[in-house]
């Protein structure tokens, strides 16, 4: 095994990016207090079996909570810049591929996180899908078979690829 596959897997974000998730970040951290004081106010209100608003506050601590470690995990590993140029399909890049079974449809879609593409109106795959599996270091030309949700086997072809803005 390599030192590059011993590498947390990391994601490019511009500067833009990465002070826009920075700052989300920040307000969610400084936003902790306001929410524990919201459950200690509902806590106060009584019986927490049939309490809706305390249950609402906890609930909504677990989704700043989830988001928070989300952001951090981002940002730990992001790398800010520009990606570097390659040959191969690779996260942060504007991926083309067309459908074997239909030789004129193509599909425009950005491999990486929802994060980076808040500025876009790109459809966003995620690396870890089956499809961004697929076609992670694949070169223009090469044809890959991924296995969809529904159990169905689909041909493609990266057409053309190139770093994300």
């Amino acid at each position: 095994m390599s030192t590059t596959d011993r590498e947390a897997p990391h994601t490019w974000l511009s500067q833009d990016a990465y002070d826009r998730l920075k700052a989300e970040l920040d307000e969610l951290i400084a936003n902790r207090p306001v929410i524990a004081a919201e459950i200690n106010a509902r806590r106060e209100e009584g019986d927490l079996r049939e309490n809706g608003g305390y249950h609402a506050a906890r609930e909504e601590q677990g989704k700043q909570e989830a988001r928070i470690r989300q952001l951090q995990e981002l940002l730990r590993t992001a790398r800010v810049g520009e990606a570097p140029a390659t040959d191969r399909v690779a996260p942060g890049m504007v991926v083309t591929i067309r459908f074997d079974d239909d030789s004129d449809d193509t599909e425009t879609f950005l491999l990486g996180s929802r994060e980076i593409a808040a500025t876009t109106d790109l459809t966003v795959y995620s690396p870890e899908s089956a499809l961004g599996k697929a076609i992670l270091g694949t070169r223009a030309g090469q044809t890959v078979t991924y296995t969809a949700p529904s159990g169905a086997d689909i041909k493609v072809t990266v057409v053309s690829f190139h770093p994300f803005g």
